[in-house]
């Protein structure tokens, strides 16, 4: 497989399909806004987004399975090759005509990531990076902070819409980190957040509740600018396992501040 040509297949489908949800926020409305669950929106925009991608990716890979939010696609898993789709990463922004979404495509071959691109419309920013190759901004190399420590970090994390029980330890995480930090940012689409731990921008992200085509992705342009990836409990199992801790040399100490306040019934 040629990376190199499917990474510039993969962008140019990706910014079209984000040409086209950037047009059609200028005429959202409330009346377009669906619910999957309590706080889980989704819109016709969504599900149009996703069709575009199934549809050129299929064209780009035919062997190739998918993996998506909405759930459009016709053929689900695959056993090579599959596609971990988000068309829209950040629907309640989106819906709020808040400028902070982005498009998520990653390809995994078997259980690894091999690609992974974020597109942000608003910005008309692409992080895109390739198995075994460096991470880029628009064709510019990124790699993570240099900063080495917890308290000159600036850091990201998401609030849960489901799993409420766990929102106790989840405050308890928060609060210890906003005394040891810069601070704290919730901007409201895992995939950006990773995006700009790639880059530098956040020193380090960590949140639960979360699904593959939220991370996908991200995590794979995170390891190639040269950062680490784990779930709450430093294992790999980040993409399937619901929870994530990414950042720059300072994600150890941020995995050990969330480690110490967690509890999820989980053996750890």
């Amino acid at each position: 497989m040629y990376l190199n040509h499917l990474l510039e297949q993969t962008l140019n489908a990706v910014r079209k399909t984000g040409h086209f949800i950037l047009e059609e926020n200028r005429k959202f409305s409330s009346g377009d806004i669906e619910y999957k669950g309590k706080n889980d929106l989704v819109s016709y925009v969504d599900k149009e987004a996703e069709k575009q991608l199934v549809k050129s990716l299929s064209e780009i890979l035919p062997e190739a399975g998918f993996i998506t939010e909405e759930g459009t696609a016709n053929v689900g898993r695959a056993d090579r090759y599959n596609w971990i789709i988000d068309p829209v990463d950040g629907t309640t922004n989106y819906v709020h005509n808040l400028p902070f979404y982005s498009i998520s495509v990653g390809l995994m071959e078997e259980d690894e990531m091999i690609l992974g691109a974020i597109y942000e419309p608003n910005r008309d920013e692409m992080f895109y990076a390739t198995k075994n190759g460096s991470a880029y901004l628009n064709q510019q190399e990124i790699r993570v902070s240099s900063v080495a420590t917890l308290e000159e970090s600036l850091l990201a994390t998401g609030f849960p819409y489901s799993k409420f029980r766990e929102m106790p330890a989840y405050i308890d995480v928060v609060q210890d980190l906003m005394q040891q930090t810069h601070g704290l940012r919730r901007m409201g689409s895992a995939a950006l957040d990773l995006a700009y731990v790639a880059c530098g921008r956040f020193e380090g992200f960590f949140e639960y509740n979360l699904k593959p085509w939220d991370v996908a992705a991200g995590a794979l342009i995170v390891q190639q600018a040269g950062g680490s990836v784990t779930t709450f409990t430093g294992t790999d199992n980040y993409i399937f396992g619901g929870e994530l801790v990414a950042g720059c040399a300072i994600r150890s100490d941020l995995m050990e501040v969330v480690k110490k306040h967690w509890y999820s019934g989980k053996d750890y």
